[in-house]
């Protein structure tokens, strides 16, 4: 009795091990049925779904099973150059060049966009909708003590969200600025239940936005607010999946892959949730 106990706990610490090596919060998702298997890692676009419409429509064409690991731009960059993953799709473009540089990740490629909002309660207590930038939003925020919200994950959005704080010559700390260590949806919702500002990108705003009735957008259209996403893969030979993962970008930026990136989202939401690579261009880094 005592070792099959015994055995039962190692095996669960081991379950539990290789999903934290993964930095994902439960095991991967598998889609499409075809003996070309790789595996991919990003956040929004496999929250939101279209990393399903994509990866299914790809697997019918190519025999392919995709694995999609659910992490940010910061994990999803450290389980490629890890060699745990074929795939990444993010939007931390200084990282991305460096990953380039360095040889341990390739094939770049630009795949779409879409932006930042900040978003907040109606009453908007430290008034950035009357802000003349994103820095002075912020600066705003921080000198009204405003509760905000961060997810604090080493995230795209957290990198951003960073960036933006330092440009306006701040280091948020305090009460007032609370981190979540939480994904998209997530610390949106929270925001919501406890009426504070969060910089939230517009993909998950358009098909959210009837869960969080207290907030709405009060900053918006600051061209550092604009946020690019990029795919990267393992060089040729890294890993199993490599060569089929190279074909998934391919398919990705293709006129058919861009047609399911604009359309995606709307005919359910009413708008599409992401711009395709062409719109996505004037602001690449």
């Amino acid at each position: 009795m005592r070792k099959n106990l015994v055995l039962l706990l190692v095996m669960i610490a081991v379950i539990l091990a290789g999903t934290a090596a993964f930095g994902a919060d439960k095991p991967p998702v598998a889609y499409g049925t075809g003996v070309n298997q790789f595996s991919l890692a990003t956040g929004s676009p496999g929250e939101l779904g279209l990393l399903q419409v994509l990866a299914e429509t790809f697997g019918k064409e190519h025999n392919a099973k995709m694995s999609w690991y659910k992490a940010g731009s910061g994990v999803s960059l450290k389980l490629l150059q890890d060699k745990k993953v074929d795939l990444i799709m993010v939007h931390a473009p200084a990282a991305e060049k460096k990953a380039v540089q360095d040889g341990w990740a390739v094939k770049r490629t630009l795949l779409g966009s879409n932006e930042f909002f900040i978003v907040g309660p109606a009453n908007d207590p430290a008034k950035i909708a009357a802000a003349k930038d994103v820095a002075d939003a912020y600066r705003r925020i921080a000198a009204a003590k405003a509760k905000f919200f961060s997810r604090g994950d080493n995230s795209g959005t957290h990198k951003k969200e960073m960036d933006l704080w330092k440009k306006a010559g701040l280091e948020p700390q305090g009460d007032w600025y609370v981190v979540t260590k939480d994904f998209m949806t997530a610390t949106l919702k929270r925001a919501n239940q406890e009426k504070g500002y969060f910089m939230v990108d517009s993909s998950t705003w358009v098909a959210d936005k009837k869960e969080v009735p207290n907030l709405k957008i009060l900053f918006k259209g600051d061209k550092l607010l604009v946020n690019t996403y990029h795919a990267l893969c393992q060089p040729a030979g890294a890993t199993p999946g490599a060569a089929t993962a190279a074909q998934f970008i391919d398919f990705v930026a293709s006129p058919a892959g861009q047609q399911i990136i604009r359309d995606y989202g709307r005919k359910r939401h009413g708008a599409g949730l992401y711009n395709d690579a062409a719109y996505a261009k004037q602001y690449d880094e």
